[in-house]
């Protein structure tokens, strides 16, 4: 089973989901870091404001240089100015401190923020960060009306604010902008098996049209919707589908053609040759009277209609193999028997030692006819080619491989029935075994005349495969080829009992 995150769907579906987060979180960190800014810089320039306020009017009322109780008064008016802000006032001058609340250290006070408000006339702020939460502080100078000469009077006024009511709501934007991620993250899921569900309609359909061809309907077409690249995409395989069902037709109308053209050219050709095969039959009887260079040319003759005629009669059962008009005629007969007949039908008898069961002890469903032709052509193969003694082996088995681990189609568990033709010859070299059933191979190039026509052992494999059966070739360890057939035995046979070859 294919993991999730591995297709398309998964991958878009995971795509939205990050890309969605991402684009949360960042608005939502950006959204948090503004309002947060403005929420501080506005706590911050009102109370700035409404010290420099507060300052300036008490400022007035103060004599200079200002004394530890005027520092006093000023911290605590101040203080009290705004008493729903839990102001903690720090008045300063010089070495002189006083405090709004007594025995307040005002720890919050940095030795840089007091070095600050010293050297200039502009308020200065500074946040920070204690057990209780966060505050800001700010430092203003205190300006009396002294001489030119000392516009600098040295007294400063420092306040701390608690920012609860600004942390209370920095929280209460946090809360609201983690609300709103998961209803985004909902949003983009959604979004997601809507986009996959557009982007893989089309693809499963083109998945669906390409199986369809593949099992042969060449007129599939796709459906195409839009101008997007997934509309080309099914432009683009219909076009392709159209020009693969234009040249698979013509291919099969050559095809068809070429097979008509030999079934004609074969059967125009029996009538003439059996016209010649009759005069030559005449002339081979008259031969002993003529003169011998006559003669000669007489039995020539004669050999090659025999030859022409041959070949003529493998075209024609070719062609019906192409045509698919080769049909089994089925039998349950005595397969030994049949193989002696074989033999003795063409003068085999005393040529080929065989290796067959008792009459009756081995019997299978096959075609007589087919049958023969293969044992015939086998045999008359190995007598050509090969050199004696040829052996003829029929015997039983469960499985048509020798090791009896092949597959065999034959379901209802009745076995095989093989076959082997064997040889003493040469052999069949290496890089002629895989095309011998290939039609009209000849393992040598030069030679261009054969006894035969070159279709002998490619018409024997149509008829085993016709019979659902198998043959190969192979060469013996002890020398000479071995052509092994097996045919499943069928259904209508009883328990034969099994014989091993040697």
């Amino acid at each position: 089973m294919k993991p999730p995150l591995r297709g398309l769907r998964g991958r878009l579906l995971v795509a939205f989901v990050l890309v969605a987060a991402v684009a949360t979180l960042t608005t939502g960190a950006l959204t948090f870091r503004e309002a947060r800014t403005g929420v501080l810089q506005q706590s911050q320039d009102n109370v700035i404001k409404r010290l420099r306020y507060h300052v300036n009017a008490l400022a007035a009322g103060v004599s200079y240089p200002p004394t530890r109780p005027d520092l006093e008064w000023i911290a605590a008016e101040v203080a009290r100015a705004e008493p729903a802000q839990n102001w903690r006032v720090l008045a300063t001058y010089r070495e002189l401190r006083a405090t709004s609340t007594p025995q307040d250290r005002f720890t919050e006070l940095t030795p840089a923020m007091r070095s600050a408000v010293s050297s200039r006339r502009a308020a200065v702020f500074q946040r920070v960060s204690t057990h209780g939460g966060s505050s800001l502080v700010v430092g203003l100078p205190v300006t009396f009306e002294t001489p030119s000469e000392h516009p600098a009077s040295g007294v400063a006024v420092f306040l701390t604010v608690p920012q609860t009511g600004e942390r209370g709501y920095v929280d209460a934007l946090v809360a609201a902008i983690g609300r709103a991620v998961l209803p985004a993250l909902g949003l983009a899921v959604l979004l997601a098996l809507l986009a996959a569900r557009g982007v893989l309609r089309p693809v499963r359909e083109l998945r669906r049209a390409t199986r369809r061809i593949a099992e042969g309907h060449l007129d599939t077409r796709l459906a195409i919707n839009g101008s997007d690249e997934l509309a080309d995409l099914s432009h683009t395989f219909n076009e392709t589908a159209a020009a693969l069902e234009g040249s698979v037709a013509e291919l099969r109308r050559m095809e068809a053609r070429a097979r008509r053209f030999v079934a004609d050219v074969s059967h125009e050709l029996r009538t003439p040759l059996a016209a010649m095969s009759a005069v030559t039959d005449v002339l081979d009887e008259d031969a002993a009277g003529l003169t011998p260079d006559t003669a000669t040319a007489v039995r020539l003759i004669s050999e090659e209609t025999v030859k022409l005629a041959r070949l003529v009669d493998d075209l024609m059962e070719i062609s019906r193999f192409d045509a698919g008009a080769a049909a089994l005629q089925l039998d349950d007969i005595d397969l030994a028997e049949s193989l002696r007949r074989t033999l003795a039908a063409r003068a085999w008898l005393d040529t080929v030692d065989t290796l067959l069961p008792e009459p009756g002890e081995l019997r299978g469903r096959v075609d007589p006819r087919r049958l023969d032709v293969v044992v015939a052509n086998l045999v008359g193969n190995a007598l050509r080619h090969g050199a004696r003694p040829v052996q003829l082996l029929l015997y039983a088995r469960e499985s048509p491989d020798p090791d009896g681990t092949g597959e065999s189609p034959d379901a209802d568990g009745t076995g095989w029935a093989v076959i082997e033709v064997r040889d003493s010859g040469p052999g069949i070299p290496a890089d002629v075994l895989p095309h011998v059933f290939d039609r009209f191979y000849k393992s040598d190039t030069a030679r261009t005349r054969t006894e035969g026509s070159g279709l002998g052992l490619s018409i024997t494999a149509e008829n085993v495969h016709l019979h659902g059966g198998t043959v190969r070739a192979a060469n013996r360890a002890e020398g000479g080829a071995v052509f092994t057939v097996g045919i499943p035995l069928g259904r209508s046979l009883g328990q034969p009992r099994e014989r091993e070859g040697s």
